[in-house]
This record gives structure tokens, sequence and C-alpha cells, in this order.
């Protein structure tokens, strides 16, 4: 993911360069007895800006820095007793479902199973092993909660669900229709599962690479999250600014399909973003859904 300081250094960058061709055009090429005059000014000019660039770097860090501190305070026990499934979606950064984990357990609850979406599950090309395996697995499985008239992408989200989720706060046991169905998704190659002790009552899905047209895939995201939804207690979706702004995730948000069905948090690739993950869950849990983040449509973090 594309951090906030990597936004800065590059827009210096770019200033930078439009300092040294303004040089260039207008002092050198143009006024050769004026080259070093310009030369010492666009020289004063670039030494400002990596001045600015290293002030900007210096913030950003130690923004991260303190909202990291303060991420045990900041989540109290937001989440205490509950069970956490964790999600990671084609790409998701490996640090950053490293670093909910561990701020899940300092709220108090704790990462009871972490799944690991593989590309077919979301490829478009893939859409008829979707289909086939969602069908055979609802046919075989009586207590799959899956109503019939689901989508393709639907009834798999569905079917997630039963496999990683219950509503009880405090887990469910893993039984024998979960595990039928994390098995049938694993031995498909459409998810992978990295240690399961127990359905969770919270569902946080991190989003990883983006498409090159989100707009190609709503359809996808938005049926497979919305089954998603129908089983937990909870369910918060995570990604990044770039993702917020005119990523999937702002596709999302507009869809009313997801949007109603759960909360949203971006800017997770920053400290500040993760927390504010943890405390959607917790609002989400007690009844006030939203959309948080740089980019949230109901502000930086829940009240409260």
């Amino acid at each position: 993911m594309i951090s906030f300081r990597y936004h800065v250094v590059t827009i210096l960058a770019v200033f930078l360069a439009l300092a040294v061709g303004v040089a260039l055009g207008g002092g050198p090429l143009s006024e050769i007895g004026r080259g070093d005059d310009v030369a010492r000014k666009a020289e004063g000019r670039a030494a400002d800006l990596e001045q600015q660039a290293a002030a900007a770097e210096h913030a950003t860090s130690f923004q991260d820095q303190f909202a990291g501190s303060l991420g045990g305070r900041a989540v109290g026990a937001a989440l205490d007793g509950r069970t956490v499934s964790l999600v990671g979606m084609p790409g998701a950064d490996e640090g950053v479902l490293k670093a909910l984990t561990s701020l899940v357990e300092r709220a108090g609850g704790s990462v009871t199973g972490r799944y690991a979406v593989q590309p077919g599950l979301v490829d478009l090309d893939e859409s008829s092993l979707v289909d086939t395996l969602g069908s055979q697995l609802r046919t075989s499985i009586d207590d799959n909660g899956v109503p019939a008239s689901a989508t393709a992408y639907e009834r798999i989200g569905g079917l997630l669900a039963r496999g990683i989720a219950t509503g009880s706060d405090d887990g469910a046991s893993v039984d024998a229709a979960a595990q039928e169905i994390v098995s049938s998704l694993e031995g498909a190659g459409l998810v992978v599962p990295e240690g399961e002790e127990r359905l969770g009552s919270v569902v946080i899905v991190l989003l990883g690479d983006e498409p090159g047209k989100p707009e190609d895939v709503d359809d996808m995201y938005s049926g497979l999250l919305a089954g998603l939804a129908d089983r937990p207690d909870t369910l918060v979706l995570a990604g990044s600014t770039d993702s917020a702004d005119g990523g999937l995730l702002s596709v999302l948000r507009e869809d009313p399909a997801t949007s109603r069905v759960m909360s949203s948090v971006d800017s997770v690739q920053s400290a500040a973003g993760r927390i504010t993950t943890i405390l959607a869950a917790a609002s989400d849990a007690s009844g006030e859904a939203g959309h948080w983040g740089a980019l949230g449509n109901d502000g930086a973090v829940p009240r409260g």
C-alpha cells in the first residue's frame, strides 16, 4: 500500500523537476549569460524543496509513531471477549494483517481464524468455478443459511460466512459444516485458512491489490461482501487511502448493496487507520455502522 509519506515525497520531487525545467528552459537555453545566476537560484529552490520533503517525512513518521504508541490506550477494551475472523483479499499487506491482529488482542479480543482469499475467488474468468462450487456446497450442507435466490457471489460469500463466522460474541466451535466449507474452498484454490480455532463474531476484511477497473468487479465484490455479512455480528471492510480515493473501496462505499451491510475504514496503511478499524468494529457491534477514515463519509473515527 502506498503511504502518505510516499505521496508527499513524490509531489515534492515533481515540483523539483518543474523548477529545474523552468531553470533550463527559461535560463541557460535562452540567455546564456545569465546561466550561473539561474543555476544558483535553481540550486537554492532545490535545497528548500529537499528541506520541505524531509520535514514532511519527519512529520508523517511522528504521526505514525504517535498513533502507534497510543494504540493500546486508544482501543481500550473495545473488543473485550470478542472473537475475530481476519480475511485478507488477494495482495493484502501482511504487515497490516499482523498489526491488526496485535491491536485486536490489545483491545481484549482474539483473532481465532485467518483466511487468505486467493485470486481465483475474485477473478471473472473463474466465475463458473465459483458458481458451481457454491451450488454444490449449498446442496450438500443443510445448515448453510444461504437463500435460494442468492447470486453466485452472494452464495459463496454466505457459505464463507458459515465457514468462518457466528453471531455469538465469544465465537463458536468449528463444526462439521464449517470444516467442510473451508476445506472445499481450500481444495478449489479459492481460500487458504491460516489457523482456525473458533468461528468469529467479528469479521474484518482487508482489501489488497487494486483491480484495473474497480467498477468492473463491483458486482462480484458487493455480492461476496453482502453474503459474508449475513452471519457475523459485525463486518468491517478496511482499505488504503488510495483505494478510497477512486479505487475499489470508494466503489464499494458508493454501492448500496455493500454500504448498508458493513462498516468501512480507509487509510489502514497508517497506524491511525488501523486503530480506527478496531474502533469501527466495536462501534458496528454496538449498532453504529459507518464509513470512517481520511475519506470516510462519517468522519475520521466513530463517536465515543
